[in-house]
């Protein structure tokens, strides 16, 4: 399987993580030095630690994706380790961050690293955690679950609409779509979900068994691979 990696993206926006949390760590520690020293400037430490919070937010956004590792694109190669050898998987270096095409289909990959329990009600996703620890992961490391199937919609929908332009007379299947999540302890039920939903050690099978895939010729596989450069 080929792997192609926007590099300089990725270091950029580590590079980004490590000044913003830097940042964000200064302003915290100013804002207690003038509650501290000059108790009379308290708005002013006030705003300090505001945006040492949000910078030191922001820290931990960018870090987790792009500079704590292994990151999720590098915990994606690995749970693809194996896939045939015409695959090509894309960090990056799209309309989305992370795609797959191969003889399996065209597929839209969504990592969150997410703990506690995933299911699938009314519609959309939902996370459940236990107790206060559930705070205490998204201050500290974990992703925010978001939406996902609003972010794995609306990226197949780039995807399909960008091959369209690229290669307009050519059937190409149905892009797809999955939700991996990276903690292998979580509990999943999203058997209704229209996604597939699954940890990353189970995306290969996921991907290889998933019933609505209908194959890409060797030809259409070079079209979007082409198409992609």
């Amino acid at each position: 399987m080929d792997i192609i990696r926007n590099e300089k993206l990725i270091k950029r926006n580590s590079r980004i993580g490590q000044v913003t949390s830097l940042v964000g760590l200064l302003l915290l520690f100013g804002s207690l030095g003038l509650i501290w020293f000059r108790p009379d400037d308290f708005l002013y430490a006030w705003i300090a630690m505001l945006l040492g919070f949000l910078f030191s937010q922001m820290g931990i956004f960018y870090g987790t994706r792009w500079g704590k590792r292994p990151r999720p694109d590098e915990r994606l190669d690995e749970a693809l380790k194996g896939m045939d050898d015409r695959s090509a998987l894309y960090h990056y270096a799209t309309k989305v961050s992370h795609l797959l095409v191969g003889p399996f289909g065209i597929w839209v990959l969504l990592p969150r690293v997410v703990n506690g329990k995933v299911y699938w009600e009314k519609g959309r996703y939902r996370n459940k955690v236990k107790g206060a620890f559930k705070n205490y992961l998204r201050l500290f490391g974990q992703d925010a679950m978001g939406r996902p199937e609003l972010e794995l919609g609306a990226d197949i929908e780039a995807i399909r609409d960008f091959l369209k332009k690229k290669l307009p007379e050519a059937e190409l299947p149905e892009v797809q779509g999955a939700f991996v999540v990276l903690n292998e302890t979580v509990e999943i039920e999203a058997e209704d979900a229209p996604y597939a939903t699954v940890t990353a050690k189970k995306l290969k099978d996921a991907i290889r068994k998933n019933p609505k895939q209908a194959g890409l010729a060797q030809n259409k596989i070079e079209a979007v691979k082409e198409a992609l450069k």
